[in-house]
């Protein structure tokens, strides 16, 4: 390629130059292999470009494990969704022409640690979301943690099951998006047939998929899981599942007899099929008002709970949504406790108030730190990347804000030692770059929180980590905290009291793990939090 002389000079903004280099790859310094055969391109860069917009890119080029292979291999990563990561970091600039370009590159830039092309692509999501792709959605939100997106497509998919249900995309959605919709208290369903309709439709399309005969009942019950037992055969009447569900293969006959009698008479002595459903009461409904005059919310936007009183009673809560554009008011009867929010009877039940309700000023109440002493200390040399996680339960609500880890004793300087013995080849710089991902999870694995966080560290003290936003806890809950670290060193460990005492309240470290504290769960040497 005959490139053109003095063309700095015909190029006004940076963004042109940077747009210029990246597809004329002048002067590149590195070079990728992406994606997998048969389609894998080799992409050219430029190291300073990249390490300036990516702190992963800063570690792979002048870190102390630098990058040593060229071309360097991305395999998990597709060349469109690439090309389009490289030409934000070098024109500012990111077209995303597709529902699916901007799902890989949304985990592209979690990839490479660029939080505001995160946000550029979770916008396009909102504005691209419809009926037809929430579950899609909904899935791409789950395995990306993504949890305000993940949020409202649940919303969408249980105001409007009905239509959703209806939709050929759904025939295609994983088989744990099923059973989360099955595990949903409120649903816009006519009555629980419709959802065994759609189990039996999504269950041969599965057998397909895996090559099983979708006529055979054992192929179709193995591809289900324990779905049945979240289908509430009680609450139809003894017409509607003769007619339905008494008739489809997923049930034996003996299921389909023992169902009936106990629908027929809840007296009968006949017991229901060992793990199925007692409930007999209907999913509720949410009710959608749909309003013109409402103001167009921004899609990004949270939930913004309030309560307010009807002239004649329930009271109900009010959820403002505008999930695909189309505002909307999701109202919900708070006077049966069968179909109240958990959050709400949190709130009734042990007088505290949810986080998502004080998340305002959570933050400016006092800090505490809950300290965990170390018993044993020793160091631990971390190649790549190292994670480590420990469970609690406190004794009273509180709300975390965070946490701390011990930063490195020292860092590498070539390369680390095979062996502890290996300390002469390390040295003691002053500072380098902690790069970190911590998460709070409950006793079910559902992420609560998390953050990335990136900055200068100092040698032997101790690196504060917020969230990114408060979490409610409740007493004599478990939950737990992990941290990743992506930053070769290392880092000092050991074991770390079970049990501590901070401001009156008494947190147990690691129950359900045998009692047992492990070295490297002693790297999270504290929680942060505050309460009422």
């Amino acid at each position: 390629m005959v490139l053109p002389c003095d063309w700095q000079t015909t190029t006004q903004k940076i963004a042109q130059r940077g747009q210029y280099l990246l597809e004329t790859g002048q002067w590149s310094d590195c070079k990728f292999i992406v994606g997998q055969e048969p389609h894998q391109q080799i992409l050219e860069g430029h190291k300073v470009f990249l390490a300036m917009s990516s702190p992963v890119f800063e570690a792979m080029f002048y870190g102390t494990m630098a990058e040593k292979n060229d071309p360097i291999p991305i395999r998990d990563v597709q060349p469109e969704a690439f090309k389009a990561l490289m030409e934000y970091i070098y024109t500012d600039r990111v077209d995303l022409g597709s529902f699916e370009l901007a799902c890989e590159l949304c985990y592209c830039a979690k990839k490479y640690m660029l939080p505001f092309l995160v946000e550029e692509c979770t916008k396009f999501l909102w504005s691209d979301l419809s009926l037809k792709k929430a579950c899609r959605a909904y899935e791409f939100a789950k395995l990306f943690e993504e949890p305000v997106l993940m949020e409202k497509c649940l919303q969408i998919i249980c105001s409007k099951t009905d239509e959703v249900l209806k939709e050929t995309s759904w025939d295609e959605v994983e088989q744990g998006t099923v059973l989360t919709l099955l595990d949903q208290e409120e649903l816009q369903i006519s009555s629980e047939t419709d959802l065994f309709n759609a189990l039996e439709r999504w269950a041969r399309a599965e057998c397909g998929r895996k090559s099983l005969d979708p006529a055979d009942p054992k192929a179709l019950k193995s591809v289900i899981g324990n779905a049945l037992t979240k289908i509430r055969f009680l609450t139809l009447t003894p017409q509607e599942f003769a007619e339905g569900p008494g008739k489809s293969p997923l049930l034996t006959q003996q299921e389909a007899f023992s169902i009936l009698m106990n629908i027929s008479s809840p007296k009968s002595k006949v017991p229901m099929p060992e793990g199925f459903s007692m409930n007999t009461l209907p999913r509720a409904k949410v009710k959608v008002l749909e309003t013109s005059e409402l103001k167009k919310f921004n899609p990004m936007t949270v939930n913004i709970p309030c309560t307010f009183s009807m002239p004649m009673k329930p009271t109900y809560s009010m959820e403002c949504s505008s999930a695909i554009g189309n505002p909307s008011f999701f109202i919900r009867d708070l006077s049966y406790p069968d179909i109240v929010r958990e959050e709400d009877r949190i709130s009734r039940d042990s007088q505290e108030v949810p986080n998502e309700i004080l998340i305002t000023n959570i933050r400016d109440r006092p800090k505490f730190y809950c300290m965990r002493s170390s018993m044993q200390q020793s160091n631990f040399c971390n190649y790549d990347v190292m994670d480590c996680s420990v469970t609690f339960t406190v004794d009273r609500n509180i709300f975390v804000l965070g946490v701390q880890v011990p930063s490195q004793i020292l860092t590498a300087v070539d390369h680390l030692p095979s062996t502890f013995g290996g300390m002469d080849q390390l040295h003691a710089d002053t500072t380098y770059t902690e790069v970190l991902y911590a998460h709070l999870l409950d006793s079910d694995g559902t992420r609560l929180t998390y953050t990335h966080y990136t900055t200068k560290a100092s040698l032997r003290e101790l690196v504060e980590i917020s969230f990114n936003r408060p979490v409610y806890i409740q007493k004599n809950k478990m939950y737990k905290v992990g941290v990743v670290f992506n930053k070769p060193g290392w880092y000092p460990i050991g074991n770390c009291t079970q049990r501590v005492n901070c401001e009156n309240v008494s947190f147990t470290f690691n129950v359900g793990v045998n009692g047992v504290d492990y070295l490297r769960d002693g790297l999270i040497r504290s929680i942060v939090f505050t309460y009422r």
